[in-house]
């Protein structure tokens, strides 16, 4: 609970940039991991995607909080 209260802070001291900069790394590296698990590849943790899924939610609650636009936020 400590973790993800730290997470939020974290995530909202983050300009609207930076969050849309971390929301597209973050959306890369889950569907890397995804590709992988669909090939059959072993992953070495495996609620890593649950995790990034989870943080991509994060940041999305924030930029809509703050009225940025969807098409702002591109895919």
């Amino acid at each position: 609970m400590r973790e993800v209260i730290k997470e939020l802070k974290e995530l909202r001291s983050m300009s609207n940039e930076e969050l849309i900069k971390e929301l597209n790394n973050l959306r890369a590296e889950y569907r890397n991991l995804m590709t992988k698990i669909a090939t059959g590849g072993a992953v070495e943790k495996p609620t890593r995607a649950r995790n990034i899924r989870r943080r991509i939610a994060r940041i999305l609650t924030i930029l809509r909080e703050r009225g940025v636009r969807k098409n702002a936020i591109a895919r």
